[in-house]
């Protein structure tokens, strides 16, 4: 079986009542309809559609699919926009760690380049679309973690039938709530700090949904690339805790020592896509 790519996932879901009517009413039926995709089910399609010949770099179309949670006995729902993710991730195409003949036979250049000019050309019609989805290949970004606190961990061990999970669910309103304190912690600490701009961009991104809608950090297929000891002592969401604890406090050194030791984690877990 096709197992979920190295890579972590930042995902909102949101109420029905964020939607427009026309597609409330398709999420609200999509969300009763039986089987629910996962996320195996949608790395499938994704791989299935670059094996193509030739190999389609963007669907021609956009997903129907969705994530769904529930809360409170009501439904939340993920959209895929797997079309729109897809032309932006070949906006970032220059920071794949990739040997460019590599590059260029997985996805052609000029299908990279037509798949270009058509986003522009969308994106001139749609210029407030925004990606439900974030992911990150092989490692999770420390400002992820800012959103989520050590308690909201929900950690499933591998056992015969199913794989590891690993996952943190905080309400959308905590979230933004902790952006913000982080946010004006590193700023008063360090205002020039790289942080305080990638805070800012999630910052802006959760802004964009709903109150009441759930976020989520997954570990995804990240669970194939940590040994399973590693990854049940894993708590980086307590680590930037503590970190932003002590730069509020004052205490540089203990924020910088905290920091470089998960991301020298992180780093070591990068740094596996070059094995062999």
């Amino acid at each position: 079986m096709t197992k979920v790519p190295y890579a972590a996932y930042l995902r909102v879901y949101e109420p029905l009542a964020a939607f427009p009517e026309r597609e409330r009413a398709h999420w609200a039926a999509y969300a009763r309809g039986g089987r629910l995709p996962t996320a195996q089910d949608e790395v499938r399609a994704a791989l299935a559609a670059l094996a193509a010949v030739p190999a389609r770099v963007v669907p021609a179309g956009e997903s129907p699919d969705a994530f769904v949670a529930e809360v409170d006995g009501e439904p939340l729902v993920c959209p895929w926009r797997t079309r729109l993710r897809s032309w932006q991730a070949l906006d970032e195409v220059g920071e794949w760690l990739m040997p460019q003949p590599v590059l260029d036979a997985a996805l052609p250049p000029e299908a990279r380049r037509r798949a270009a000019e058509e986003y522009a050309d969308w994106r001139e019609r749609n210029a407030d679309a925004r990606p439900w989805i974030r992911s990150a290949l092989w490692h999770v970004p420390v400002r992820w973690f800012v959103l989520f606190a050590d308690e909201e961990r929900e950690f499933r061990p591998a056992d015969a039938a199913l794989g590891a999970e690993l996952r943190y669910r905080t309400p959308m309103v905590q979230a933004r709530r902790r952006v913000a304190r982080g946010l004006r912690t590193v700023r008063r600490a360090m205002p020039a700090s790289p942080l305080a701009e990638a805070l800012t961009d999630v910052g802006r991104w959760i802004e964009q949904f709903h109150p009441k809608s759930l976020v989520e950090l997954d570990y995804g297929g990240l669970v194939h690339a940590v040994p399973g000891d590693q990854l049940a002592a894993d708590r980086s969401a307590a680590d930037v805790t503590a970190g932003l604890t002590a730069l509020a406090a004052g205490d540089l050194r203990g924020a910088g020592a905290l920091y470089e030791e998960l991301t020298e984690r992180w780093t070591a877990v990068r740094e596996r896509q070059f094995a062999n």
